[in-house]
């Protein structure tokens, strides 16, 4: 089994690598929302593009900002929020989307058909994400760290195994699909081989 101080140490040189990502680590602070963290959907696809031989941003669509302010679960204070820190990085060459964590549960069944329970922290939102693989959040700044609750191993691999915890199989599938399409090469593992929840 990989050294868990080695798999961080690759995954912040991978960050240091990549534009986009560097880009938005070294001006963190001015993004300004509690316990925000970059999502890691970007940064693994960052590095399906590194092993795959791709542009740095071949088939990637967006850049995720996740926070948790349950002080404030109103939608306009998450679209000022969103049109804010995109303003600030308008020179990246993909969309910024940012998403309070406390309030998915507000939205999640209409657009997924079935409720959550609202998250009690950005550790907890991001243990909730499709895959092992982007199930990471990284954090800038001075105090930088990474939340990583099923490790790096998948993601450095790199291999793509569900999440079961919350999506379903179809939602996994049709992701699955688009990944296949940029990433032919990508190892991804059957639903069968999921992360089942705790």
């Amino acid at each position: 089994m990989a050294d868990p101080v080695q798999l961080t140490r690759h995954l912040w040189d991978l960050a240091e690598r990549h534009p986009t990502i560097r880009c938005l680590l070294d001006r963190w602070h001015a993004i300004d929302l509690p316990d925000a963290r970059l999502s890691g959907s970007l940064v693994a696809q960052a590095y399906w593009n590194e092993v795959f031989g791709f542009d740095a941003h071949h088939g990637i669509d967006d850049a995720d900002i996740v926070y948790f302010d349950g002080s404030d679960l109103s939608q306009e204070a998450e679209l000022a929020a969103e049109r804010r820190i995109a303003a600030l990085f308008a020179d990246l060459p993909v969309r910024v989307d940012v998403k309070n964590q406390a309030r998915v549960h507000l939205w999640y069944r209409a657009k997924f058909g079935y409720a959550i329970e609202p998250y009690r922290s950005i550790a907890g939102a991001i243990a909730t994400f499709p895959t092992t693989s982007s199930a990471v959040g990284l954090r800038g700044g001075d105090g930088h760290d990474i939340i990583a609750p099923f490790g790096l191993a998948d993601l450095l691999h790199p291999r793509v195994r569900a999440n079961a915890v919350q999506i379903t199989e179809a939602y996994f599938g049709k992701k699955a699909a688009r990944w296949r399409r940029f990433w032919p090469d990508l190892e991804i593992l059957p639903w069968s081989e999921a992360r089942a929840p705790a």
